[in-house]
């Protein structure tokens, strides 16, 4: 069933105020996750010299913000929960975009780097392929998008409190590749587990 505009509100407004509630526990609860596979990942693949400007998607409080920025990195964030926003400007110094995904303002060809660690799965299927496209536009030519989703078979809807879709890989792979980016590695986290103990899935893309 196709979504409306007072649906897609809805979501985008039911999920962030779930985090603005609940920003406090989620803080201490995420703060000390080691995410270094993660960002490895997306510095390795591109190209030039650092610094690189970097794009944190959804940075929440700001862990992967002050991570970045520690490497010597320029970082900016995006967060569309009001008190991430006021959170992770306090804890990194960094710029602090206060937007939401579904409604992204974005400079063009300004970021080396999108790192998009546990947020894009909160987008609709629906709206995905406009989502992605608009990260393209906001990449420099041949710049890199690193996304890290909790997996599934394709299913979407609620779950306490949270809207959020869960994408196998070569769905995940169809909707990259049509909003125009070519794949260069995929895995999945927690590394070192079986595969039925690896609920995240890891995929680092080129802007073609």
């Amino acid at each position: 069933m196709a979504l409306d505009p007072q649906d897609l509100q809805d979501i985008a407004g039911r999920t962030l105020e779930h985090y603005d509630r609940h920003a406090e526990d989620f803080w201490h609860g995420t703060r000390d996750h080691d995410v270094g596979q993660n960002i490895e990942a997306l510095l390795e693949h591109i190209e030039g010299e650092p610094p690189f400007t970097i794009l944190d998607l959804g940075c929440g409080p700001g862990r992967d913000l002050k991570a970045f920025t520690g490497l010597g990195h320029v970082a900016v964030g995006l967060e569309g929960s009001a008190r991430f926003v006021a959170m992770a400007r306090a804890y990194s110094g960094c710029e602090v975009l206060h937007q939401d995904f579904l409604r992204l303002d974005l400079p063009a060809g300004r970021f080396d780097g999108v790192f998009a660690n546990a947020a894009l799965f909160h987008v609709p299927t629906q709206e995905l392929p406009r989502v992605l496209r608009e990260l393209r536009a906001s990449l420099k030519p041949r710049g890199v998008l690193f996304s890290s989703n909790p997996r599934g078979n394709n299913e979407e809807g609620w779950d306490r409190g949270r809207y959020g879709a869960y994408w196998d890989l070569p769905t995940w792979r169809r909707y990259l590749t049509d909003a125009g980016y070519r794949e260069l590695t995929h895995y999945y986290r927690p590394a070192g587990l079986p595969r039925e103990q690896q609920p995240w899935l890891a995929t680092v893309w080129r802007r073609a």
